[in-house]
């Protein structure tokens, strides 16, 4: 199963995300669910730095059962303007990580929480 974890700072800003797992929805190459929440978060990655001209802070590690953790920076260097734009695609990961969820319940489980 992939569990996503998305996290919220005190104004309510996603600060930062974590997926680990294989969906195991099908065969190797042809798990559908496991392909959708790739695309969706390596294009919003690329997207932060493409659109936002923002880079975050990226761990991954595919040897163990997947996990990429992706966390902004933030600081001072970071403008309002890209704040609104990452936020915006940071939202709209969600989103479709939700949508996929409800389809596939047995194979992705999404949550938020906020940060203390």
């Amino acid at each position: 199963m992939i569990k996503g974890t998305f996290t919220r700072n005190q104004a309510g800003q996603i600060s930062e995300f974590t997926l680990t797992g294989h969906a195991e929805a099908g065969p190797y190459g042809s798990d559908i669910v496991c392909s959708a929440v790739s695309a969706l978060a390596i294009s919003t990655v690329n997207s932060l730095d493409a659109l936002a001209g923002v880079i975050p802070n990226i761990e991954t590690n595919d040897d163990e059962g997947g996990y990429l953790h992706v966390a902004l920076k933030l600081d001072d260097s970071m403008t309002q303007e890209q704040m609104n734009i990452s936020q915006i695609l940071l939202e709209h990961l969600l989103l479709g990580l939700q949508s996929i969820e409800i389809d596939y319940l047995d194979f992705i489980e999404i949550q938020t929480k906020s940060k203390s």
